[in-house]
């Protein structure tokens, strides 16, 4: 089954004071640990970055086989369907990764590959929430009936671009699947694998790369 991968990176990064994915991470850019990971088991690759960043993006990443660069579109969900319209007609699992996650090792994208090759329409990683969670108008949220969401998300590739074809909008892509009325498969996340928001992220990543290089 070919598996094709888009890795959004098309954010202003203002929370950020910058493009988040290239901040330095080990001597590499953010998002190049995300690119190594989904290369690992991908036939190809799609980057989607801010139209202006097209040009100086493809060209640092102009040594990487398989992968392409496109411009993204207004919000998150536009984005990805302008990955989407760069992968192949003939992939059979797409994954969405969040580009300003650079600890999603490659063990996770095999485990979420692997859950859509077993049947699911839309697989995402999950971690249990640890924290009471209080609604703003009063009263406590049963946590064991909550997961965390991470990235990469994977799908059967008719199921997503189905989805996006109606043109909806959602936090993530799992969401549009399942609003189209299939089941999302929850696979194990990493509680490691967070997203570089702000500053402050970044080096807390920095600190637990440390800790599973050490």
């Amino acid at each position: 089954m070919s598996v094709w991968t888009i890795v959004v990176a098309a954010g202003s990064g203002s929370r950020f004071g910058g493009p988040k994915h290239l901040a330095d991470f080990g001597g590499q850019r953010v998002i190049d640990h995300s690119l190594d990971a989904a290369a690992s088991v991908s036939d190809g690759v799609v980057v989607v970055v801010a139209a202006e960043a097209v040009d100086s993006f493809a060209g640092s990443v102009a040594d990487r086989s398989g992968l392409e660069v496109v411009a993204g579109g207004d919000s998150r969900s536009a984005s990805v369907r302008c990955g989407l319209a760069a992968v192949p007609s003939d992939a059979d699992v797409v994954l969405v990764h969040d580009g300003a996650r650079p600890l999603a090792g490659s063990s996770l994208f095999e485990s979420v590959v692997a859950a859509v090759r077993s049947g699911a329409a839309a697989a995402v990683p999950g971690v249990a929430v640890v924290d009471t969670i209080r609604r703003r108008s009063g009263g406590v949220v049963d946590r064991d009936e909550l997961v965390a969401v991470q990235t990469p998300q994977g799908f059967d590739a008719a199921v997503l671009r189905a989805a996006h074809e109606a043109g909806g909008e959602a936090t993530d892509d799992a969401g549009l699947v399942e609003g189209h009325g299939h089941a999302v498969a929850v696979v194990a996340g990493v509680r490691e694998n967070i997203k570089i928001t702000n500053p402050e992220d970044l080096a807390i990543a920095r600190t637990l790369r440390d800790q599973i290089d050490g």
